[in-house]
């Protein structure tokens, strides 16, 4: 396993402490460093590391408003978060956003192999869950609770879905199903297919796209062929694999 490593400090000499700590471990790979919250997110965006070591007292934006952005447009692929701070106090706040570990400055040495443990056994689950979906059959037919039934839809005739209150929509080309699933439960039902996560709130079927129009900041929007020409925004990160999804 090759884990991808991008340190987020402002201060030198903590960075040159990181990389001594990272620099013998032969299944790291450092990624491009950040030194502000703002830059922090902007080489996420480039490089996507597996794992972000992250200062809270960041110029800027802070670390914990850093992470919590990139949670927000991850689309599920959120790296692995470790804070450093020299003032345990910042504990909490980092496992408000569901950090993996923190560390306090100066580093101790056997405190950060014990936090390099467990980023790869918290990797190695990952890439076990994805083989699992990987290898269970794909099904040609869903069922999906309404709250009265089960209705019983083919995939493809699926154009999107976006969550609404309480309730998934399932847009259809003549119909909308509510249902209690969540946006996340039914992108693993269609995991063997080609569906696509646009947005933190949009899932949408790549066989019904008809064009993708660049918008701002790097955004974008999917028109796709059914009769409304329903429009679909597109995250920043997401734009960039879209592109590449169609290219391949």
């Amino acid at each position: 396993m090759n884990i991808r490593v991008m340190i987020a400090e402002d201060e030198m000499m903590a960075r040159k402490e990181l990389l001594y700590l990272l620099k013998d471990m032969k299944d790291v790979s450092i990624m491009p460093h950040a030194e502000t919250g703002e830059q922090v997110i902007e080489r996420y965006t480039e490089h996507h590391p597996d794992v972000i070591f992250l200062d809270v007292e960041m110029p800027g934006l802070t670390g914990i408003e850093a992470a919590k952005y990139i949670t927000e447009i991850s689309d599920g692929q959120t790296p692995l978060f470790i804070f450093t701070t020299a003032y345990d106090e910042y504990a909490l706040d980092a496992f408000e956003v569901e950090a993996i570990d923190y560390l306090l400055k100066p580093y101790d040495e056997t405190r950060f192999t014990k936090a390099m443990d467990r980023i790869r056994k918290t990797l190695a689950k990952k890439q076990e869950m994805i083989m699992e979906e990987k290898e269970r059959p794909s099904t040609s037919k869903l069922l999906i609770d309404d709250g009265e039934r089960m209705v019983v839809l083919s995939p493809d005739s699926i154009f999107y879905a976006v969550p609404n209150n309480r309730l998934l929509e399932i847009h259809t080309e003549d119909k909308v199903i509510m249902s209690r699933m969540t946006l996340q439960e039914l992108e693993k039902k269609l995991f063997d297919h080609f569906f696509f996560r646009a947005h933190r709130s949009y899932l949408v079927n790549l066989n019904h796209v008809l064009e993708i129009t660049p918008w701002f900041n790097g955004t974008s929007n999917i028109t796709l062929k059914d009769k409304d020409r329903t429009k679909i925004p597109v995250s920043r990160s997401a734009s960039k694999t879209i592109l590449k999804t169609f290219r391949n």
